[in-house]
């Protein structure tokens, strides 16, 4: 049980949950307390709660004259609520400049400036975060600003640290002028809210052992680089809009009057596909998301030499996304896997029939799965001359139940312990 996620059940997760749950009777009614607590400082808070426990002491009044420490307290309160409307932060902005991409569990830096087309000069600006998601924690608040000049601006940084992959919506930050005694806060001014996207962390796989066989691709592939083998010159076509300049053939289009450009086709390479198998059944989350990490270590290996690789990512439909020779970017691959969410996953026949596209134009397939009924899933694909690695990603359960697949009719299947991609052990696949 995730006992941090349980303690945030009534918090909306997404941004547009807590705008409607803002704007709803109760949240209206409760403005006022809202305001009073927002208006005052730390210190004034603390002033607050000290204040009601001699409230609740000096009630009896004909006995103790507690109630007139009470008094002053309430007093002073009161006094500083009052003078910190007149310290507005006019034409003042606040803007957040934050990472549009963070990994699992690194930390996330937020630049806050303040910008002042202001007169006047202010002082002691405080700066503050949202109320984060049940993943977030502030690892340092922002540091108040204590003179911001008429016309100048001011920069704070605050960090936070996020343990779940996804998109995170924050809410706006505030700055706010600190009032007499330190009690209270003028009115603040809001920042933009912002997002930003955690990546899964990325499996350390210090070598990956494949078949390096090229292959045929059939119709050829647009856009790849033209490196090595897998560009052929196909023929000499009319230019068309769009066309690459470098392509143009100076002596057909002096011969014909007609712009002409060279016209390639892919035709062999080695391309590999990553099928990452989200199958639920009896699956914690700790072993799916230690199963994405491997997926992520497995494209990043790959994606460093010239192979052209595959992302698939079978769920409730088979999800897909070519990376490498300009096709696409080991950050695309790592967004698609940023927002994979557990559900139900296609049945074994459906996958196949799903894959069979792609199974035609591969030299080989890494199979990555917690379930071990799902790693027949393997041998079948190595039937079809793919030859296939099985990984299946194994939880912490008791040696009586443990059983090491034998290898496929075309590959093996390798157990890889949850531990060990949680520790960032070297891998060797």
């Amino acid at each position: 049980m995730n006992l941090a996620r349980l303690n945030h059940v009534l918090i909306p997760a997404t941004h547009a949950e807590r705008e409607r749950l803002r704007r709803r009777l109760p949240a209206r009614l409760a403005q006022p307390l809202v305001w009073i607590f927002y208006a005052l400082s730390t210190e004034g808070r603390v002033l607050a709660l000290a204040a009601l426990f001699v409230g609740a002491a000096g009630l009896e009044v004909g006995v103790m004259q507690v109630y007139l420490l009470w008094s002053v307290l309430f007093g002073l309160l009161c006094g500083a609520l009052g003078a910190s409307a007149l310290l507005r932060l006019g034409r003042v902005r606040l803007e957040v400049r934050a990472p549009a991409r963070v990994a699992l569990g690194e930390s996330a830096s937020f630049e806050l400036v303040l910008r002042s087309e202001a007169a006047r000069e202010h002082h002691n600006v405080r700066l503050g975060g949202p109320f984060l998601p049940w993943d977030g924690r502030w690892e340092s608040e922002p540091a108040p600003v204590a003179r911001l000049g008429a016309g100048g601006s001011a920069r704070s940084v605050a960090r936070a640290r996020f343990l779940a992959r996804g998109e995170h919506h924050l809410d706006a930050f505030w700055a706010a002028e600190l009032g007499p005694l330190g009690l209270s806060l003028g009115p603040a001014v809001h920042s933009e809210g912002c997002r930003l996207l955690v990546l899964p962390r990325i499996a350390p796989v210090a070598s990956l052992v494949l078949p390096a066989r090229h292959r045929l691709q059939p119709g050829g592939l647009a856009g790849a680089s033209r490196t090595g083998e897998s560009a052929e010159l196909f023929g000499l076509r009319p230019y068309r809009p769009g066309d690459p300049v470098r392509d143009l053939h100076a002596r057909t289009w002096a011969r014909t009057g007609i712009p002409h450009v060279r016209e390639y086709q892919q035709e062999y390479f080695v391309r590999a596909a990553v099928i990452l198998d989200l199958c639920r059944a009896g699956t914690s989350e700790r072993v799916l998301e230690a199963a994405i990490s491997l997926a992520a270590g497995v494209v990043a290996r790959l994606s460093r030499s010239e192979t052209l690789v595959d992302l698939l990512v079978a769920g409730p439909s088979l999800q897909a996304l070519t990376i490498g020779r300009s096709l696409g970017s080991l950050e695309q691959a790592l967004d698609l896997l940023a927002g994979l969410r557990a559900g139900p996953s296609l049945e074994q026949a459906a996958l196949l029939a799903a894959l069979d596209p792609y199974l035609e134009r591969l030299s080989a397939a890494v199979l990555i799965t917690p379930s071990r009924e799902r790693l027949v899933l393997g041998r079948r694909i190595a039937e079809r001359d793919v030859p296939c690695r099985a990984l299946r990603v194994a939880g912490p359960e008791p040696f009586w139940r443990r059983r090491r697949e034998g290898p496929g009719p075309h590959g093996d299947a390798s157990e890889i312990p949850v531990w060990s991609i949680e520790g960032e052990e070297p891998l060797r696949l």
